[in-house]
């Protein structure tokens, strides 16, 4: 058997190498590691009893084990599961692929989007040009459910006025972080991760590192303006573009949400 090994199987391991390698960053990233190294060592046994040393009777209870293990797993780790398909789904190359079946944006969407756009454009360098801090999430494919529920709700049309209100100084969410969803602002006052890269410059502040924080975990395009220096940056990808114009920010918001 072993000298009928060929490229198909190279092909084999090297795919389950792969989704094993990115199971581990998830749990990695969800701080899971351990449970993570716990079931690979109970997989490698599984495998050493039942195929290498063909122990029925420890093998057979082991395959039971492993069937209902599949399900507690699905349980156990669903949010982390349905961020990883939401995360598949909003990937730039499978949008592209998604956009080739579908009918291209309409004059009307584009219109839309530009009317969401302007007003956070428009509050952002007015706060800028008076230095009042704001974070501004706007969602994509990732759903920020869970990030709407830790701020207060507030449900109502993207308005420069109101945006400009919430991140007043003496607001009492100002400190947060607002989330725009579907063209609408949804909460205010939110909580982000935060990101611990050691790469981001020490002059910005936590503002900055929760911007790159939610767009390292999601999808989401963050608009920071800094209540220390009033520079306008935007955090996708988990890259950062600072110091933007009312021109540039547009452009990118454009770029990102249409």
């Amino acid at each position: 058997m072993f000298f009928e090994f060929g490229i198909k199987d190279i092909i084999d391991i090297i795919l389950v190498a792969i989704l094993l390698y990115y199971i581990y960053r998830l749990m990695r990233d969800s701080r899971s590691v351990n449970v993570f190294n716990g079931i690979m060592t109970f997989v490698l046994i599984w495998l050493l009893t039942s195929q290498v040393l063909e122990m029925r009777l420890l093998g057979s209870i082991m395959d039971k084990l492993v069937s209902v293990g599949v399900i507690a797993v699905i349980v156990i780790f669903q949010e982390d599961i349905r961020k990883v398909l939401y995360n598949l789904g909003a990937h730039q190359r499978v949008r592209a692929l998604v956009k080739l079946f579908s009918s291209k944006q309409n004059d009307k969407e584009k219109r839309d989007v530009k009317k969401a756009i302007m007003p956070v454009v428009m509050a952002s360098m007015n706060m800028s040009r008076g230095k009042v801090g704001a974070l501004i999430v706007i969602e994509r494919q990732s759903l920020l459910d869970d990030i709407v529920a830790t701020g207060d709700t507030i449900d109502a049309n993207i308005n420069q006025r109101l945006i400009e209100n919430i991140f007043f100084k003496n607001s009492p969410l100002h400190d947060g972080a607002m989330v725009i969803s579907k063209k609408r602002i949804k909460a205010a006052g939110c909580i982000l991760p935060v990101s611990h890269d050691l790469d981001i410059p020490k002059e910005l502040g936590l503002r900055h590192r929760a911007a790159l924080g939610i767009s390292q975990e999601t999808d989401a395009v963050a608009v920071i303006v800094s209540e220390e220096t009033g520079g306008i940056s935007v955090a996708v990808k988990g890259r950062f573009q600072l110091n933007l114009s009312a021109e540039e920010l547009e452009g990118i918001l454009t770029k990102e949400l249409e």
